[in-house]
This record gives structure tokens, sequence and C-alpha cells, in this order.
């Protein structure tokens, strides 16, 4: 079974070619140390569903702002650690923004192990 890294953010709408633009960077990086797939993914239909919450409501999106749901795959949780390791140590990635087109404080993330593949 494999392990995904997941993350859900907001993002204004001002800046979300911003953020696909580092978002883009950030899949180069991590594709280039091992991970299996990774994915950004642009909040569309988020209308309530059988009395669900919504990723608007759960990420507290003000009216100009989009959620994003986010994850990486690994092939374990080591080979996370092992990725997320090189990632950071990559020279390319002090070309980074230095001021973030989203709120990090406003970000969730978790580690999960995949129980149905």
């Amino acid at each position: 079974m494999t392990y995904v890294d997941g993350y859900l953010l907001v993002v204004p709408k001002k800046n979300v070619k911003e953020y696909i633009k580092m978002a883009k960077m950030g899949k180069k990086m991590w594709m280039k140390h091992g991970a299996l797939d990774y994915k950004e993914c642009k909040g569309d239909d988020l209308k309530q569903l059988y009395g669900m919450r919504t990723f608007t409501k759960v990420a507290n999106c003000k009216p100009n702002e989009v959620p994003f749901f986010s994850f990486i795959v690994y092939k374990s949780k080591a080979h996370r650690n092992k990725v997320n390791s090189a990632v950071m140590k990559d020279p390319e990635m002090q070309k980074a923004p230095e001021k973030m087109p989203f709120n990090p404080k406003r970000m969730a993330f978790g580690g999960f192990e995949t129980v149905v593949e």
C-alpha cells in the first residue's frame, strides 16, 4: 500500500495563477526526488450535498477565496520521509517565493496510510 500526504488550503482568488505557478514548481521537485504522484486540485463543484459540510465551509473560505485540495503519493511513510528530506535539501528550493500566495497558517496537513487502493 502507498502513503499519501494531504493538504487543504485557501488561496485568495487574485493569487490563484501565482499559486499554480508555485505548485508546478513543487510538482517538479517532488517528482524529481521520487514521489509517485502529485496533484493540486482547485475547488470547483463545492455545493452542499446530502447535508455534508463543503470544503469551502471546512476551510472557512471568504467569498474572495477558493479552497485547494492537494496530495502527494509515496511508496511508504519511510519513502515519504526520504523524498521530503531530499526536496528540502535541493538548491532549487531556494527559488521558492519569499511571500506565499496563501496564508500557510490556514493550511491543514496530514500523512495518511492508504487502506484501499
